[in-house]
């Protein structure tokens, strides 16, 4: 009897070391979701395409001096071409990562398809939950170049309206050092805060129908990063008519500043190349190559 409760006991005290043991163990963190976040590489090239988008955007359309014009024209300024283009992809490429049924439908699929993605961007379309992240890419890139286009526009206007005030009409004084500084002021200059405002602008979702060269080589693009392949979607980081398109809106603005003669006519250049422009080109890289205009060429 003595020894069956000394058995007892000596379980009973097994069990609890045991869970003792299961209790302090480390606990695994819980997933919230396939959701794949804002870092890295891809995230470096996308800021480049948000914070020049979002800077350009909201240049202000008054102007009370010479002063104001030429802090403008520098500001819309602030990308090369090159850079603009890989990150527009870039960014349409985390905006389909934030589709949770993509992520896990490409986790699914495996490494496997990672070469035919890098040589076909469009094979992208072929994975589960493709559809509904170009939808997101598609309305991400929309809602930038839309917004762009239209403060551009609201410039543009303004260089009618402005001529009322003599100022305007006032012959330039310093035109090959404005367009030197203008040229200078040319790329992306990260900022620590870059990062926060990308993530913010990506969460404010949202899904536009239609795929696009363009979006196809992000959705590819997620596909090949969601799989811990970026390198092999470097080639993916170019497009030939929209980085086309941005190198003509580029030269254009380039070209108006030289020929512009007056403050006004600044202003012109400023709201039509360096912002309805580039604008359109973001607008137009959204749509099917067949429904795509012939824009600035």
């Amino acid at each position: 009897m003595i020894v069956d409760k000394l058995k007892f006991l000596a379980l009973a005290a097994t069990v609890a070391l045991a869970g003792c043991a299961t209790s302090s163990a480390p606990q695994k963190p819980v997933k919230k979701g396939p959701y794949v976040g804002v870092d890295g590489a891809l995230a470096s090239r996308a800021s480049a395409f948000e914070a020049y988008t979002r800077k350009a955007t909201a240049i202000d359309a008054s102007f009370s001096g010479p002063g104001e014009i030429a802090e403008r024209l520098r500001t819309a300024a602030g990308y090369e071409p090159k850079e603009l283009e890989a990150g527009m992809i870039a960014y349409a490429a985390l905006a389909a990562m934030q589709e949770p049924s993509f992520v896990a439908g490409v986790r699914a699929k495996g490494r496997d398809v990672s070469r035919r993605l890098a040589a076909d961007p469009d094979a992208a379309m072929d994975l589960p939950g493709a559809s509904a992240a170009a939808a997101r890419a598609n309305a991400a890139l929309a809602r930038r170049g839309e917004a762009l286009a239209d403060a551009g526009a609201r410039v543009k206007k303004a260089s009618y309206s402005v001529q009322h005030q003599p100022w305007s009409r006032a012959r330039l004084t310093n035109g090959p050092q404005r367009l030197a500084a203008v040229k200078q002021a040319a790329g992306y200059r990260a900022d620590p805060a870059d990062r926060g405002r990308l993530t913010a602008a990506l969460a404010e979702g949202g899904r536009r129908g239609g795929t696009s060269p363009v979006v196809s080589r992000g959705v590819a693009l997620a596909a090949l990063s969601v799989l811990g392949q970026d390198g092999a979607g470097r080639s993916l980081l170019s497009e030939p008519r929209s980085g086309q398109c941005l190198r003509i809106a580029k030269l254009n603005y380039h070209q108006c500043l030289a020929a512009a003669g007056t403050h006004y006519e600044d202003i012109y250049c400023l709201g039509v190349h360096a912002m309805t422009d580039p604008g359109q080109c973001v607008v137009e890289a959204t749509k099917p190559a067949k429904m795509r205009r012939a824009s600035l060429d």
